[in-house]
């Protein structure tokens, strides 16, 4: 069975991939992993290059203002990018053997397609905003824009086999145990 982590920005994905490495599970990154990619991956760098101009790599050294501001220039040129990186991200997680991937854009992404199961970290509003801001340190505004910017929490807890809540009250274990506990059922049924 392949699962993935997906939630918004802010919800703890990461905390609770974080609890799962402290179980012996270990947890694909897709969002470091596009990063490792994009700075490593040559014929990657190539195609972005050929995508964006030349001067995103220059000396063969990423510029990261130079994507993030074509990126940003338009709906069209953050897809191109996407469709560009993206596609290398799942590649590398179906060579990596590893059966866990964290992934905030895993709907946008359509990573859903290489897992099994699914299970959505969700937080209120206002916790995930605290976080995105004491992490970031960005303003409350650019904290919320980021939050509107992808798929509502709703949505992708909706489209998730299990939702696990992460407001910094409800603890992540049992919750961790229960998926877990009715994974294992599941696997005996069958």
């Amino acid at each position: 069975m392949r699962y993935a982590i997906t939630g918004g920005i802010g919800s703890g994905k990461s905390y609770v991939c974080r609890v799962l490495q402290l179980l012996g599970t270990s947890v694909y990154d897709c969002d470091a992993a596009a990063k490792r990619l994009m700075l490593d991956d040559k014929d990657l760098q190539h195609r972005l290059s050929e995508a964006v101009g030349t001067d995103v790599f220059p000396g063969g050294v990423m510029d990261k203002t130079a994507l993030a501001r074509f990126i940003l220039s338009s709906p069209e040129h953050n897809a191109t990018v996407n469709g560009i990186v993206h596609p290398a991200v799942a590649t590398d997680f179906r060579r990596s053997g590893k059966q866990w991937m964290e992934s905030a854009i895993l709907y946008e992404a359509a990573f859903e397609r290489y897992v099994d199961k699914v299970i959505c970290v969700t937080a209120p509003c206002e916790t995930r905003v605290r976080r995105i801001m004491a992490r970031d340190s960005i303003s409350r505004e650019m904290a919320l824009e980021w939050i509107n910017r992808q798929i509502p929490q709703e949505e992708k807890a909706r489209r998730a086999d299990y939702v696990i809540v992460n407001d910094g009250i409800t603890p992540i274990l049992p919750q961790l145990t229960h998926i877990f506990g009715i994974e294992t059922q599941l696997n005996n049924i069958i």
